[in-house]
């Protein structure tokens, strides 16, 4: 996530806990911020599927985020920036192009989701909260799977993924709101009992994916507009760590990460209603953008590719209102397409 929901979410804080820390950058950013191109790169034009929410009026804003295929190709997102009592989690009908609400409740502001190849259930980041909450497949039976300290800090989890056991692994942008470095990328235990820090002193780390082999996370940093691969054995310890890409952005900045079977990275833009894909050795393959014509809209945060087939399901946002675009993506969806 990115400080430009600090106040929405500060609103939702006022209405359901004390209080709550930053998450984001500025809003209102240009829908014309320069891309950086290669010769070689491409152009995709995604189209409209669905519109699903308009700006809340207790939070003034809306925000798609954390786009999720089950194996049936059903599709989930969350909307953070949700008061209490709207839809926190929102279920899309693709051939339709309509949702219907998915999960709702008094607390959380969640910014992620993910299915757990260990127990089936759905998992969400609460950023506001400091935790990681879990769903049935269904949407309901909410319960608390991580909450507290880490290495004697709280956490403010955006992003996660999971490794082939079930383990998570969480981008905590601590430091966001107040532009430190901060932030860390933790991993914790499937039972929840073991949390981990794997690097510190990142600057606001926000997408976070393993690569297509789970030899290592891709992970990014918001306020650096930078990629880092951590190389990780066997038992999820860190044997190595390096800047791989530095994205030029413009005026936009990194948000989430997907993979897809080739290996490529959909590296989402906040401040810009758009997506830059590279391949493995950080070379710049694509840019997918909305049409031109379609205004109001400043951030394209996260996509999920279905898995087996390259459609793919693409979480815009502003002040328009939240929608799902699609677009045929470069390769085949797996587990790590799914916008953690």
């Amino acid at each position: 996530m990115r400080r430009t929901t600090l106040r929405s979410l500060a609103a939702i804080a006022a209405l359901t806990t004390p209080a709550l820390t930053g998450c984001g950058t500025q809003q209102g950013l240009a829908d014309d911020s320069p891309a950086a191109a290669g010769p070689a790169e491409r152009t995709i034009t995604a189209k409209r599927l669905a519109h699903l929410t308009r700006p809340h009026e207790q939070t003034g804003m809306t925000l798609l985020e954390g786009p999720l295929l089950d194996a049936k190709g059903r599709l989930l997102v969350v909307d953070v920036t949700a008061p209490a009592g709207e839809p926190k989690v929102i279920r899309v009908d693709v051939k339709k192009g309509k949702g219907t609400p998915f999960h709702t409740d008094e607390r959380g502001a969640y910014t992620s989701a993910q299915y757990s190849p260990h127990d089936g259930r759905i998992y969400l980041t609460d950023y506001a909260h400091g935790e990681i909450v879990s769903l049935d497949p269904d949407g309901g039976d909410r319960q608390v799977f991580f909450t507290g300290e880490v290495d004697g800090a709280p956490m403010h989890p955006d992003d996660l993924a999971f490794d082939r056991l079930g383990n998570l692994y969480v981008s905590d942008s601590r430091g966001l709101s107040e532009g430190t470095a901060e932030g860390r990328v933790v991993r914790i235990s499937r039972d929840g009992k073991k949390a981990t820090v794997l690097a510190d002193k990142l600057a606001a780390p926000n997408g976070i994916s393993f690569d297509a082999e789970y030899r290592g996370l891709w992970f990014s940093e918001l306020t650096e507009n930078r990629i880092s691969y951590l190389r990780l054995d066997d038992q999820g310890r860190v044997t190595s760590r390096h800047t791989a890409i530095r994205v030029d952005g413009g005026l936009a900045q990194t948000d989430s990460i997907a993979v897809d079977a080739d290996g490529n990275l959909y590296q989402g833009l906040h401040g810009r209603p758009a997506m830059a894909v590279y391949d493995r050795h950080g070379a710049r393959l694509a840019t997918i953008e909305v049409p031109a014509r379609h205004q109001g809209l400043e951030s394209a945060t996260n996509v999920a590719i279905t898995p087996g087939g390259t459609r793919a399901y693409l979480t815009v946002s502003g002040p328009a209102g939240g929608y799902v675009y699609t677009f045929d993506a470069l390769a085949e969806g797996i587990r790590q397409s799914n916008g953690g």
